[in-house]
């Protein structure tokens, strides 16, 4: 996600760096870079030229330049420009209306639309305690309105029974029938989409808009179609009132085009972005955060929501309990590493952290990657309960079986046995400094 973008950025500043105090050829060169970079990612050339711009009138100012550390003030400029590109503000998804709260959910064939659907929906339930309806409204590809029910089905999400050969308007109004009955909070419909903008697919979006009344009605866009989902959002939002937009597999689009250009192109803001398959990989579009990102200066308030979210608050203090009693087994060590994968593995969390943008490259070269971690849980699992609690056990014979189980080698075994002597010695020292009241608040402060 924004990858290539992050990196040309992250050169360009590193290259002002060196020049240490800033003079206007500097900045006209690093704002050419700039452009190229923006360019080369698929942004809007209108976009390009108002972003650059902007940036141009205040870093070229005396403030800057005469400043004692101008480059970070570059960036701050930039990373200033970068989220009013995005948006500005986080634009939550609006349901202040007398329930059912309708939202309608449009976009072209292959979007991405019913399995955004669903997660939009997996997303109401579990984070804003909804109690969501879906229906598909999509009579025209084949098994479309099973797809979503199936997926609906998997999370435990209601979806209206199918009704063979009943056309999408009377499946709104049956729709609508059902939540008010039902007393559901929100009802999703999911339309119809279409290989490409025609008339007959806006004539239909139209009179389904105006039957459902939608609080929302937000447009699917695939990220990966860069400049083409800019046109596509454009001519959604000349025809129906748009009142969003999703970006889907954004975590597939190393460039960004699409993200920055939305915006000031159609006017919608950005509401939501998917970041994976997964049916909970749907994410609030945060715009300042995004920019952090982009600059490589991290993302520690999603890391820390995505940390409270995958936690089990049982296990945390379960664990707390044990190191501050000096008992840090391996099983508590596969627990860590287990929750480090629940949280996006290496690479997610790498990318929500300031300044590893440049690493990122070297973990797997070091040996520091998801498959790693799931080695080393694998060769935890082919040890005995007992093993795992005393691991000093492990003499020549037993290694080579639990190399010979969890399909790895002597010398893996070996390197994690280091790894976890070193984590056991830290754990051990917090446990001492604890005793001796240097840790104020115990090793449950840490873990707040």
């Amino acid at each position: 996600m924004f990858q290539s973008l992050s990196d040309r950025f992250t050169k360009i500043f590193s290259g002002l760096q060196r020049h240490g105090k800033l003079t206007e050829a500097d900045v006209t060169a690093a704002l050419r870079e700039v452009r190229i970079a923006l360019l080369e990612a698929d942004v809007a050339l209108p976009v390009v030229r108002d972003f650059v711009e902007k940036i141009r009138e205040k870093a070229m100012g005396q403030e800057v330049l005469s400043s004692i550390t101008p480059t970070q003030m570059v960036v701050k400029i930039v990373h200033d420009q970068l989220v009013e590109a995005l948006g500005s503000e986080t634009t939550e998804i609006n349901l202040a209306v007398t329930p059912p709260a309708v939202i309608l959910m449009a976009g072209l064939q292959g979007s991405g639309k019913t399995t955004t659907t669903g997660k939009l929906a997996k997303h109401l339930h579990d984070k804003k305690h909804k109690k969501v309806l879906v229906a598909s409204l999509d009579v025209y590809r084949p098994a479309a309105q099973e797809q979503l029910k199936i997926l609906a089905d998997s999370i435990s999400i209601a979806s209206l029974p199918i009704v063979p050969g009943e056309k999408p308007e009377d499946i709104t109004k049956r729709a609508l029938k059902a939540a008010k009955l039902e007393s559901f909070d929100v009802l999703i419909l999911d339309t119809a989409g279409r290989l490409h903008v025609d008339e007959t697919l806006m004539d239909e979006l139209k009179s389904i808009s105006k039957l459902a009344n939608p609080i929302e009605t937000l447009l699917v866009v695939d990220a990966m179609t860069g400049q083409d989902a800019v046109n596509v959002a454009k001519s959604f939002k000349d025809a129906i009132p748009l009142t969003g937009v999703v970006l889907s597999r954004l975590d597939g689009d190393a460039r960004g085009g699409a993200a920055l250009s939305m915006r000031h192109i159609t006017g919608c803001p950005i509401k939501f972005i998917g970041v994976g398959e997964k049916v909970d990989q749907l994410e609030i579009f945060h715009p300042n955060r995004i920019a952090g990102r982009i600059l490589d200066q991290g993302d520690v308030v999603s890391l820390v929501e995505k940390a409270m979210e995958t936690i089990d608050k049982t296990e945390v203090d379960r664990l707390n309990s044990r190191i501050e009693k000096g008992s840090f087994d391996l099983e508590d060590m596969a627990t860590q590493l287990r929750q480090m994968l629940k949280m996006g593995g290496v690479a997610g969390l790498m990318k929500m952290l300031p300044g590893m943008g440049q690493l990122k490259d070297k973990l797997p070269q070091g040996g520091v990657d998801d498959r790693a971690i799931k080695r080393q849980i694998a060769i935890i699992q082919s040890m005995t309960p007992r093993e795992r609690r005393h691991w000093k056990l492990l003499n020549a014979s037993r290694r080579k079986r639990i190399a010979s189980g969890s399909g790895t080698s002597v010398q893996d075994i070996n390197r994690l046995l280091k790894q976890f002597e070193g984590m056991s010695k830290m754990m051990k020292q917090m446990s001492s400094l604890n005793k001796r009241g240097l840790l104020k608040d115990g090793i449950k402060g840490l873990f707040k």
